[in-house]
């Protein structure tokens, strides 16, 4: 297959890093405080002329005539400008910055509109992958997500009827009411949030879908207001990334489910970097995703399974990586939007957040089919005390 001349250029141009439009690295050990602090390497204006200057020499060689290789030098320069504001993570983790994104979205109603009740990845299976992703129905992929970490959590109507069901960070609460309703109006499920819009929208759509034993708080998952040994069930999915303090995040949860109950959660993972540490490329990417989408920092599945270990409290930690089956989701979000622009094509406010968004999606998906993130699933039950394990 032949490029285009304009083809040709683009792609010869971006097989060269632009440096100055990444933030400066730092070694992995600064990546856990809750602030960061980024500066610039170099002179934009610098980069833009090497830029030209090399987009100048490659229309020369192709033999571009002078108006057209402009075009193509206007063209480059402004994908490369373009870039280099996406690279530019724009809604770094703060004191509120949680709550305060999380209303913004559920408010603005187009996170609702493509990913339904359920604000986390879906699930495919071996067979849905080979036949290809887009053919699954991206809502259905997030129902599935919920009935596979139910299994393997070991929870269901005839064990857990009765139970008592904490949902740790439940966004608008799909998950909250599927379980509910999954296990029967004698259980009782409890969702939990920072943001107050959340927290609305969930009970409005309890009260709509006759889910009446499912209810929502706003709440502080590192200062839970519970008492001690509460619930039979705790349920914590894609909240851990938000947490800035990972241990206390595993201690209360911990410190409210009752001896003998089940905990099982979900949540984004980057790689263990003890054997193998993080190139300038690998802290480049974590630092874009940690501070794009306001998490504070991510941490490895080994590293959450020593903190659950580290309590005394659990027995044997299950532990899985769920890449394979969730990752389709990165891309499949981006795809919904495509066939159906209506969730935001009135809202041309919304443009720009949605661009990022959307260019985020696919830096996640990077990510992880690289192996620099992974996609952590813990499961284990309380012991009955101190020195009595359940078996």
């Amino acid at each position: 297959m032949r490029l285009s001349p304009l083809a040709t250029t683009l792609l010869l141009t971006f097989t060269a890093p632009i440096h100055s439009f990444s933030p400066t690295t730092t070694s992995s050990s600064t990546f856990f405080p809750t602030t960061t602090q980024r500066k610039d390497n170099g002179s934009s204006k610098t980069e833009l002329s090497m830029v030209m200057g090399k987009v100048s020499k490659v229309t020369q060689a192709l033999g571009i005539p002078g108006s057209a290789a402009l075009g193509v030098a206007a063209a480059t320069v402004g994908t490369v400008a373009v870039k280099a504001i996406l690279d530019r993570p724009s809604r770094t983790y703060a004191e509120g910055s949680v709550a305060r994104e999380y209303d913004a979205w559920t408010q603005d109603g187009i996170l609702e509109y493509y990913w339904g009740e359920h604000i986390h990845l879906g699930y495919y299976n071996e067979e849905e992958m080979a036949a290809g992703y887009k053919k699954k129905n991206f809502i259905q992929a997030k129902y599935d997500f919920v009935d596979e970490m139910m299994k393997l959590g070991g929870i269901s109507s005839a064990e857990d009827g009765n139970a008592k069901v904490l949902d740790v960070g439940c966004g608008v609460g799909g998950t909250s009411r599927y379980l509910a309703r999954q296990l029967g109006p004698d259980a009782e499920v409890t969702g939990i949030t920072l943001s107050p819009n959340q927290v609305k929208r969930a009970t409005e759509l309890a009260v709509e879908q006759n889910t009446p034993n499912a209810n929502f708080r706003v709440m502080n998952a590192l200062d839970m207001e519970f008492d001690d040994d509460t619930f039979d069930v705790v349920w914590a999915c894609e909240s851990g990334e938000h947490m800035p303090d990972k241990e206390k995040y595993i201690q209360e949860m911990m410190r409210v489910l009752k001896p003998g109950g089940k905990f099982v959660m979900a949540t984004w993972c980057q790689r263990d970097d003890r054997k193998v540490p993080f190139d300038e490329k690998d802290e480049r990417d974590l630092r874009f995703l940690y501070e794009e989408w306001t998490h504070p920092y991510f941490i490895s599945i080994e590293k959450y399974k020593d903190i659950i270990d580290e309590t005394g409290l659990m027995n044997e930690v299950t532990t899985e990586d769920w890449n394979e089956q969730t990752i389709a989701s990165w891309r499949h979000s981006v795809w919904v939007g495509v066939y159906d622009p209506r969730g935001f094509i009135f809202k041309p406010t919304k443009y720009y957040k949605c661009i990022r968004d959307g260019y985020c999606l696919e830096r996640m998906h990077r990510a992880f089919k690289r192996g620099l993130m992974q996609y952590g699933m813990f499961a284990a039950t309380k012991k009955l005390s101190a020195s009595q394990p359940v078996e």
